[in-house]
């Protein structure tokens, strides 16, 4: 399949990053391979910075090798890529390695209560990253941030929670990517303080949806799908939560969101028993194009071969996957009363509102200082406020009516609802 470039669908490349990429393309032509990506170096310099020992932990060894090997193979990662990449992992390992010393230290952290999680769980571009940050900012919900992901260790203390190393790293580490890739917010907007999906806690255990968005990754995807033991996965997802909270910043209950959850329903209940699910439904053509040019567009910065129409008919064939796993396992689970169906029509015609239905019917008290939490939130909040992510099927050569194909059984569901 050609490429095919649509300035669109591609981030626009600053002086600075262009000049990153020839740099290291010129070395690589004499022999030098300065952003080299080999697993067992990234181990060792993990081990020894973190001096760990001990074996890693679960499938995060398989997952790394195959998450490289795939970048290497099919990713065709640009030097900027390949560095950026290379960096994230050594850094996360390293976190990773921390939190396994606390943890073996501290063994009774493991036994502390995960109470009535909420997890929302709805398709990318359905409403699911404002409704999570929204209910964020209700002080009885606790969320995973974007700095704890990145830098988990230390956990977070209660008086050094807003204010702490980790936390100024990472907003540097932001400015830095923002500064070489100013467009980047109008795709994905994100803070160093800002609540996080579950994909980056399980980015941890390199066994996480995430890479896929920089890089075309089909073997990765393929272990990460069909292959990977998911319930290992939130197993370690609810380790991660007992860790964070180890530090003393807790709250009523933890608020979670990732879409990845729709492929493993019965693993998420099997960890969290009493978890309540948030799920939000759009037309599946809107939320295809919405989603391939996100992917599309992120790739196009880590990779200098990034093809749209590949990634729309990729996209469009994994979340029909997804979906049809949701449906299956949710006939089976018998646990209505704790999932919660919004349409992203009805949430976008009355946020607080249908946020307050969420609370009804999952018993939970919504005081007047969240709502007027809420209501200050949206009013900073204008919609496009970063400016307008413009999308169509056609720009990946995807047609409406093969989509409702694809997606007839979902589409008779969310008709259903």
């Amino acid at each position: 399949m050609a490429l095919i470039k649509q300035p669109g669908l591609h981030i626009k490349r600053t002086s600075m990053l262009k000049s990153i990429n020839g740099f290291g393309k010129t070395l690589k032509k004499i022999g030098l391979d300065p952003f080299k990506l080999d697993a067992d170096t990234i181990i060792a310099k993990a081990r020894k910075r973190a001096a760990f020992d001990g074996p890693l932990p679960g499938q995060t060894e398989t997952g790394l090798r195959l998450l490289i090997k795939s970048i290497k193979e099919e990713g065709r990662a640009n030097p900027f890529g390949a560095l950026a990449a290379k960096t994230l992992f050594e850094r996360t390992l390293y976190g990773r390695f921390k939190m396994e010393q606390v943890l073996a230290a501290n063994p009774d952290i493991e036994k502390t209560e995960i109470k009535e999680p909420v997890f929302i769980i709805g398709m990318p571009r359905t409403g699911t990253t404002i409704l999570h940050a929204l209910m964020h900012e209700d002080p009885a919900n606790r969320s995973v941030l974007a700095w704890e992901c990145l830098l988990p260790y230390p956990a977070p203390k209660p008086d050094n929670f807003h204010d702490n190393e980790q936390i100024k790293r990472v907003a540097k580490d932001f400015d830095q990517l923002f500064k070489l890739v100013p467009d980047f917010q109008l795709k994905h907007y994100m803070t160093a303080d800002s609540p996080q999906e579950c994909l980056s806690i399980n980015a941890l255990d390199f066994n996480s949806f995430q890479p896929t968005a920089q890089f075309y990754l089909p073997s990765y995807m393929d272990w990460f799908l069909h292959e990977a033991d998911r319930l290992e996965t939130m197993r370690f997802h609810k380790r991660f939560l007992q860790y964070l909270q180890s530090g003393g910043v807790k709250s009523e209950r933890w608020l979670l969101k990732t879409p990845v959850h729709l492929m493993r329903l019965p693993e998420l209940f099997d960890v969290y028993p009493d978890a309540r699910i948030i799920m939000t439904h759009r037309h599946p053509a809107k939320v295809v194009a919405s989603t391939a040019s996100l992917i599309s567009s992120v790739r196009s910065l880590y990779g200098d071969h990034e093809d749209p129409v590949r990634t729309g008919h990729e996209q469009a064939e994994l979340w029909r996957l997804f979906f049809e796993r949701f449906m299956e396992s949710r006939k089976k689970l018998n646990k209505e009363d704790q999932i919660i169906d919004l349409k992203f029509d009805d949430f976008v015609t009355d946020q607080v509102g249908v946020v307050a239905q969420i609370y009804k019917r999952f018993n939970m008290h919504l005081s007047n200082d969240a709502l007027t939490r809420f209501q200050h939130f949206l009013d900073l909040n204008p919609k496009d406020k970063k400016g307008v992510h413009v999308y169509t099927l056609e720009d990946f050569r995807l047609k409406e009516e093969e989509i409702n194909r694809q997606y007839a059984h979902y589409i008779d569901f969310i008709n259903r609802i």
